[in-house]
């Protein structure tokens, strides 16, 4: 018998596959159930709509980019600065979100998904970066390469920075690639942070 864990990420596949296909709207559980192999009752017993099977796999997705960013991160050389590591795990998870094929999807074609998280209030990925970013700070202020500030301030703005930017690249699609949006977004950011 399959793990709970397993049967979920099934189900979360299977929701990515016919949100990418077919957008948020036109999925159903009913939909998602049949691809993922299971009864309709084990989606319905875990979420209650597409909207909240959406929000879960958003977030399992953005979880992912950040483990593969700080895995990256992680194994770089050490003679860089805090706060330069730092910017290239922003511009990673950045760039990620902006090449990855279900939030494209959602920012494109049903963005209002995102206003909650954008305008109200912090989602559980927003959470994981937070706990994520903060130590980090922390560490890049005692070394001296990060300015002075309360780091659950420094924080909050440059997850929301590196948020708007990727759910706004559209408005910088007429005198911005994906590449130079990072790197601007990247500039930006280090200017942030620099003392």
């Amino acid at each position: 018998m399959a793990s709970k864990r397993n049967v979920e990420d099934e189900i979360l596949d299977a929701a990515r596959t016919c949100v990418e296909a077919f957008g948020v709207r036109r999925t159903t559980l009913t939909d998602v159930a049949r691809r993922a192999g299971v009864s309709r009752p084990t989606v319905y017993r875990r979420w209650p709509d597409v909207t909240a099977l959406v929000a879960d796999l958003l977030t399992r997705e953005l979880r992912r980019i950040l483990v593969a960013e700080e895995v990256g991160a992680a194994s770089d050389d050490g003679d860089e600065s805090v706060r330069v590591r730092l910017v290239r795990h922003a511009t990673g998870v950045a760039r990620a979100m902006l090449d990855h094929p279900l939030v494209g999807r959602i920012v494109d074609t049903e963005p209002e998904l995102l206003a909650t998280y954008t305008f109200q209030r912090l989602g559980s990925s927003h959470r994981a970066a937070l706990d994520l970013v903060v130590p980090v700070l922390v560490d890049g202020q005692a070394e001296g390469s990060v300015r002075a500030g309360e780091p659950e301030v420094l924080a909050h703005l440059l997850m929301v920075t590196l948020q708007n930017t990727v759910t706004s690249r559209r408005l910088f699609s007429d005198v911005l690639d994906t590449d130079g949006l990072v790197d601007e977004l990247s500039v930006l950011l280090d200017g942030y942070l620099r003392p």
